[in-house]
């Protein structure tokens, strides 16, 4: 069983940056991961994805330039958020698949994945 734990969200002011951080446990398997993010009212988007450590990620047209996705040889996926918008403002999930995407319609189709977390609030104020 895979568990996965989202931290790093907040309140922060327009422009500024956060670092979120998704600690996964359980039996590895290799698979791409993603964050996904869900504000009120409106349906779970793709954010970003990453194949394995150290390949190039696929982002969300909006969000590219700003955020950068990332994960260590070990069990830890981030995404570090910068030059931040209120309309980033949502509910930011890290989700893992049993399969690695390379495709970039796959890598962003909630669907794609097996597991997700809990969710981490990130609120940005203007």
């Amino acid at each position: 069983q895979v568990q996965l734990v989202e931290s790093g969200g907040g309140l922060v002011q327009a422009g500024d940056s956060l670092r979120l951080s998704c600690t996964y446990s359980g039996r590895f398997s290799a698979g791409s991961m993603a964050w996904f993010r869900q504000a009120p009212g409106k349906e779970r988007e793709f954010v970003a994805s990453i194949p394995r450590n150290g390949e190039t990620g696929f982002y969300l047209d909006s969000v590219k330039g700003r955020f950068t996705i990332s994960r260590d040889n070990k069990n830890t996926l981030f995404l570090q958020m910068v030059s931040l918008k209120p309309e980033d403002t949502a509910v930011y999930y890290c989700e893992k698949a049993n399969t690695i995407y390379y495709d970039t319609q796959l890598a962003a189709r909630d669907q794609s994945y097996a597991y997700w977390g809990q969710g981490t609030q990130v609120t940005v104020s203007s």
